[in-house]
């Protein structure tokens, strides 16, 4: 009997699944898990058992440690994003940052990202820069009333989670890194240790003993949104073109915003449902804008020499 074959589209919906939807769950998950863990602690939990595991399974493998000083690009990578940009919003929402809106201002990774590619040297387009434009003015809609103006040290520490997150993906792209699936879990397994030592320096404490959601919250974070999330995002790096690939982060807000309506209440003013739109319609631009406007080829004029 002849096994079917499987079909080259399923993994890929399957990847872009995992991206839109576990990502864009992690969102309200964190904020169900702060309920019961102090934040700093349940991320560093989280990415810990996440790089514990991952780097577990790929010893049993086969697979060799990387250099020394790949293994250190990717701890000060897994610092900057995972440490301090996810870290950044686990510690918002534990300070009522709502969940989907602390999703709509990760969305702006992308424009910050496009905004340190231009300080590497790498070239950008007029769409781009329209992009940037039309961010920032989503950005300042959303902060200037509701949940966010009254919260303005949860906004300010997402924006510079989103730096950071956006610095270290510009960064990274540039520096020696492991290979596949190592790069991953050297990155969860720093940021672990640096989110832990953070809370322990922070006095962070258990009050008491966490609940069932809370417990299930951080086995989620870390099975789903750390181990099987990220390397689906390697998968799609691998397979499709950089733009179905970072797809994810004009979908994600607006998966977060839905379930934190549905399942936890949160509500969203006409002005902040404007400001996502415009933010949704932002990344877009400078997601999509090179493939949708392509610079002009350059020709040189020919020597008559």
């Amino acid at each position: 009997m002849k096994l079917r074959r499987i079909p080259a589209w399923l993994p890929l919906l399957a990847a872009l699944f995992s991206l839109y939807f576990i990502w864009g769950s992690t969102y309200l998950v964190i904020r169900i898990g702060v309920e019961s863990w102090p934040p700093m602690m349940m991320a560093g939990l989280r990415f810990l058992l996440a790089g514990v595991v991952l780097l577990a399974f790929l010893l049993l493998r086969g697979e060799k440690l990387p250099s020394l000083k790949a293994t250190k690009n990717a701890a000060i990578i897994g610092i900057l994003l995972l440490a301090m940009g996810n870290g950044a919003v686990t510690v918002a929402e534990h300070q009522h940052v709502p969940s989907g809106l602390a999703a709509v201002m990760v969305a702006t990774v992308p424009l910050f990202a496009m905004c340190f590619s231009r300080m590497f040297g790498i070239q950008t387009r007029w769409i781009e820069w329209l992009g940037i434009g039309v961010g920032l003015v989503g950005i300042l809609l959303l902060n200037s009333g509701g949940h966010m103006a009254g919260n303005p040290w949860g906004a300010l520490m997402i924006l510079t989670g989103s730096l950071t997150w956006a610095f270290g993906s510009v960064w990274g792209s540039r520096i020696e890194l492991p290979q596949g699936m190592m790069a991953g879990a050297i990155e969860m397994l720093s940021a672990g240790i640096v989110l832990l030592l953070a809370s322990t320096l922070s006095g962070e404490h258990l009050t008491g003993t966490p609940t069932l959601p809370g417990f299930l919250a951080l086995g989620y974070l870390s099975l789903f949104g750390s181990i099987i999330a990220i390397n689906a995002y390697m998968f799609l790096i691998r397979n499709v073109t950089p733009a179905v690939a970072t797809s994810y982060a004009y979908v994600n807000p607006v998966v977060a915003v839905l379930l934190g309506i549905g399942f936890a209440g949160e509500t969203l003013s006409s002005r902040e449902w404007l400001a996502l739109a415009i933010i949704v319609f932002a990344v877009v631009l400078v997601t999509l804008g090179k493939y949708l406007f392509p610079a002009k080829p350059v020709i040189k004029p020919i020597s008559r020499d």
